[in-house]
C-alpha cells in the first residue's frame, strides 16, 4: 500500500511538473515576437475569431519558430478574454507578440493615423494637407469651399479659421469630410471657451470677431510671451478707432498676387483685408489660429502701447507713442539706432 501511495504521489508530482512546464512554454510562446520585418496592416472582419486570426498569421508565415502554433492555440484557450475581438484595421509592428495583438484586438485599438495641423496655416493649405494624406479616404476634393462647409453641417459659414490646428488621431481610412468635421468641432469648443472667458470690457461683438482677431495675432507672432501684448495693442486701436495697420491682413488680401515681398504700393492697394486702408477687423479670419491665440484675443494684457515693430529675431518692440514707434522703426528696420 505504501509503495502504491508513493507511486501516486510521484505520478501527481510529475503531472504537476509537466503542467507547469507546459504553462511556461505557453507563456513563452505568447511572448515570442511575430515574424515582422516592417509595419503592416491586419484587417479583421466582423465575426472573425482569434483562431481565424491565428490561421491567417500562420498562412502568412508570421509565426516563429516553426511548430509554435499548438502552444499559441493552447494559450488562446487559457485566456478566454481574448475570445471576443473587435473588427477593424490593426497595425502589426516589429516586436509585436501574439499577446500584444490579442490585447489590441480585445480593446479595439484599431489602426489610426496622426495628423498635425500647424497654427497659422490657411484653410487652403490645411485642405491640401488633408486631401493628400495617404491615411485618409478623400471624399471632399470635388467640393468647393461652400459645399464642403455645408457637408460638415456649417452651411454659409466662411471656412477660413474655422478649424483648430493641433494633432489629431483618426481611424485609418477615415474620410476627409470626417476629418474636417473633427477639426471644426474642436474649433467650436475652443472658441466657445475663449468667448466665455473673455474680458467683459472688450468691444468685440461676437465670437466671430474674436476668431478674426485671434487669426491676426497668430500671424503677427510665434512667441507665447508676446501674444497678450499684441492682443492689447489691437484692442486699444479698435477702441480708439485707429486702423489696425497689420501686414498679414494685407498679404492675405493680395492672395496669389503676393510674391513674398510686401511693398509700399501693396499697403495702398485697397482690398477688404487691407487694414491700412480700411478701419476695423477684416471680414473673415486670415488663418487658422491656435488655442493660445484665441485665449489672447479674449484676454489681452493691459498696457498703453499702440504700436509694435519687429526686431528681426522674432520678437517685437512695443511703443505707446508714434514718436517712440518711429524711433524703433529707424533702429530695427533701417539700422539707424
Amino acid at each position: 500500500m505504501r509503495a502504491l501511495f508513493r507511486a501516486v504521489v510521484a505520478l501527481l508530482f510529475t503531472a504537476a511538473l509537466l503542467a507547469g512546464l507546459a504553462v511556461l512554454l505557453v507563456l513563452h510562446a505568447l511572448r515570442t515576437p511575430l515574424a515582422l520585418e516592417q509595419e503592416s496592416l491586419l484587417r479583421v472582419e466582423r465575426g472573425t475569431t482569434m483562431t481565424a486570426v491565428l490561421d491567417q498569421l500562420e498562412d502568412e508565415q508570421r509565426l516563429r519558430p516553426e511548430g509554435i502554433r499548438p502552444l499559441l492555440q493552447l494559450g488562446l484557450r487559457l485566456a478566454p478574454q481574448w475570445a471576443q475581438i473587435q473588427a477593424g484595421p490593426y497595425w502589426l509592428r516589429p516586436g509585436d507578440t501574439l499577446r500584444d495583438l490579442a490585447e489590441r484586438l480585445r480593446r479595439g485599438d484599431s489602426a489610426s493615423v496622426r495628423i498635425t495641423v500647424i497654427e497659422g496655416q490657411t484653410f487652403a493649405e490645411m485642405r491640401r494637407q488633408l486631401e493628400a494624406h495617404e491615411g485618409l479616404s478623400d471624399n471632399s476634393s470635388d467640393l468647393d469651399a461652400a459645399e464642403l462647409m455645408a457637408a460638415i453641417g456649417r452651411p454659409g459659414l466662411p471656412p477660413e479659421g474655422r478649424f483648430l490646428p493641433e494633432t489629431y488621431e483618426l481611424g485609418l481610412g477615415s474620410t476627409t469630410l470626417a476629418a474636417f468635421g473633427r477639426l471644426a468641432d474642436a474649433l467650436d469648443r475652443e472658441l466657445a471657451r475663449a468667448w466665455a472667458d473673455r474680458d467683459p470690457a472688450l468691444t468685440l461683438k461676437d465670437p466671430g470677431e474674436l476668431l478674426t482677431l485671434a487669426s491676426i495675432i497668430e500671424k503677427e507672432t510665434a512667441l507665447e510671451s508676446e501674444r497678450g501684448q499684441i492682443a492689447g495693442v489691437f484692442h486699444r486701436r479698435l477702441l480708439k478707432g485707429m486702423r489696425l495697420q497689420t501686414d498679414p491682413t494685407v498679404i492675405y488680401g493680395l492672395g496669389e498676387a503676393f510674391d513674398g515681398d510686401l511693398r509700399r504700393a501693396d499697403l495702398r492697394r485697397d482690398t477688404p483685408y487691407n487694414t491700412y486702408t480700411r478701419a476695423g477687423l477684416p471680414p473673415t479670419p486670415i488663418c487658422l489660429p491656435g488655442a493660445a491665440a484665441l485665449q489672447a484675443a479674449g484676454r489681452p494684457e493691459p498696457g498703453d502701447s499702440l504700436y509694435f515693430v519687429a526686431t528681426g529675431d522674432g520678437a517685437h518692440v512695443f511703443s505707446a507713442t508714434l514718436e517712440e514707434h518711429e524711433a524703433a522703426v529707424r533702429c530695427y528696420q533701417l539700422g539707424r539706432c
